[in-house]
């Protein structure tokens, strides 16, 4: 039986990106984690992706919690190192 870190381990994602993806879709994390993996398989999936954590640090400047703009932009910062192709505009 796989558990739920087994899972993050086979996504190609870190927890703190499917984090990001479960409060932007206002889903499960399981239900990001299975929908960050399918996007990770797709052309599109690596931008959209960039883009919920983009969204997600703008939410947090815009409550003006710092901080937590501050994680989803190390976050991000990961996530565009990870996935070199794309590069942080």
């Amino acid at each position: 039986m796989l558990t739920y870190e087994d899972c993050v381990d086979l996504s190609g994602l870190t927890d703190e990106e499917i984090e990001a993806i479960a409060e932007h879709e206002h889903v499960p994390r399981l239900v990001a984690l299975e929908l960050g993996h399918y996007l990770l398989e797709t052309e599109a999936g690596i931008p959209a992706i960039k883009k919920i954590i983009l969204d997600d640090i703008k939410a947090a400047q815009e409550k003006e919690d710092l901080v937590k703009a501050a994680k989803l932009k190390l976050v991000l910062q990961h996530f565009v190192s990870t996935h070199p192709a794309h590069k942080v505009e």
